[in-house]
């Protein structure tokens, strides 16, 4: 027994000697460090975050969509505001506009190709593509602007745009959001062009002045209604933050069938703003070129048009705003407004005041509330079922807004 209990006693202790020394746990930190890292002590990898920024790449998506009530005082028969086209309806929620934008800006550094595609649906689309002289409402109803983009390698860049673009005339443009008051202007609505269908081309010298050239089919039109085009230029001058001025100038056939009369529009807008708050706008328009069949082979002599705006804003804070808006347009032959005595043109001219407070309810959503007062030297409004000089109008609207580049 004791050579046997000896036997085993050795046996462990070879069994022992075969084993080696017992391991060491390995801390669990350092293990999940060597699973990404081979330099010890590296700390772990952040997991890696996907957007819809980061997925579009280049390529943005944004819109927004603009709802509004109105309130006529003269409670006009129609439910139509006078003289407005943007927010006609009223007496009634309406739904001015939505927009949805798909843009890729062309980059010298990466492409020099580029894209931008504007579609809208509402009461705004319906205004601005129901102008379209030949082929119609349905035609492109429901596009704003789709153009492709070309940034030539001359100078600093040469952009060529080719497509349906906003005509560059105007302190305001179709997007309410960008305007300074909700409802758009008496010579945004009359005196100017809402877009054009063919090629622009612009150069920027420097920070402080660009030009651009347009070769197009005419006024609001993609289908040309005569064998003429339509030439203009448009320059920026910028000196310092405080003050820019924009001069536009177009002219062309835009007659239906007929090349011999050209219409010229000039278009000025001015700005300065003295202070972060406190912000200024001038605009002035000259039109003139058109002529009325008199019939018997008589044509009328070219009719013409003028106007002014005046914008003042001021800031209270970065979410609130207070407007205020003062036109004068003189349509001499009743050619823009269509206004006519007995069944012939005749001259027209009006006044508006418009005073708008805006708030930033929340980072997306903005509302605006506005009193509006139209004048006229002619009973061009409705007051039940009759003919009045004037209207009185408040407005509410609300603008929710997106953009795929915040998500970046």
């Amino acid at each position: 027994m004791q050579e046997l209990e000896q036997e085993v006693k050795q046996l462990r202790s070879e069994v022992a000697t075969m084993k080696g020394p017992e391991k060491t746990e390995v801390p669990a930190t350092v293990a999940q460090n060597n699973l990404v890292s081979s330099t010890p002590g590296a700390p772990p990898a952040a997991p890696s975050s996907v957007s819809i920024a980061s997925l579009l790449g280049p390529t943005s998506v944004s819109g927004f969509v603009d709802l509004y009530y109105g309130q006529n005082f003269n409670n006009p028969a129609s439910q139509t505001n006078g003289l407005r086209f943007f927010d006609g309806a009223t007496n009634q929620f309406g739904l001015n506009l939505v927009e949805l934008v798909v843009d890729k800006a062309p980059d010298a550094s990466n492409s020099r190709t580029g894209y931008h595609i504007a579609l809208g649906f509402g009461q705004a689309m319906n205004v601005v593509n129901s102008s379209e002289p030949k082929a119609g409402l349905g035609f492109d109803q429901y596009l704003k602007e789709a153009y492709f983009s070309y940034l030539a390698p001359v100078g600093k860049g040469l952009q060529v745009d080719v497509g349906k673009f906003v005509t560059p005339h105007g302190a305001e443009v179709i997007e309410t959001k960008d305007n300074w008051n909700y409802s758009r202007g008496i010579l945004f609505s009359y005196a100017i062009p809402y877009y054009h269908f063919g090629m622009r081309a612009k150069y920027a010298f420097n920070d402080k002045y660009s030009l651009t050239g347009f070769f197009v089919n005419g006024w609001n039109n993609v289908v040309d209604n005569n064998t003429g085009k339509t030439y203009g230029m448009s320059f920026a001058w910028t000196p310092n933050k405080k003050f820019g001025i924009i001069q536009n100038y177009m002219a062309g056939p835009e007659q239906t069938g007929l090349n011999s009369n050209w219409r010229q529009i000039s278009d000025t807008v001015i700005t300065y703003s003295p202070t972060s708050k406190l912000s200024f706008m001038v605009n002035g328009d000259y039109g003139r070129g058109d002529r009325f069949d008199l019939g018997e082979g008589f044509v009328s002599k070219p009719v013409y048009w003028t106007g002014v705006a005046g914008y003042v804003k001021y800031a209270f804070t970065g979410t609130s705003a207070f407007s205020t808006r003062y036109e004068y347009y003189d349509d001499h032959d009743g050619f823009t407004t269509g206004f006519n005595v007995n069944g012939a043109p005749a001259g027209v001219h009006f006044h508006e005041f418009t005073t708008t407070f805006e708030k930033l309810v929340a980072h997306h959503i903005i509302s605006r509330f506005e009193f509006r007062r139209d004048m006229s030297n002619q009973p061009t409004f409705l007051k039940a079922s009759n003919p009045v000089k004037d209207q009185n109008t408040l407005t509410a609207g609300l603008v929710f807004t997106f953009d795929s580049r915040e998500g970046k």
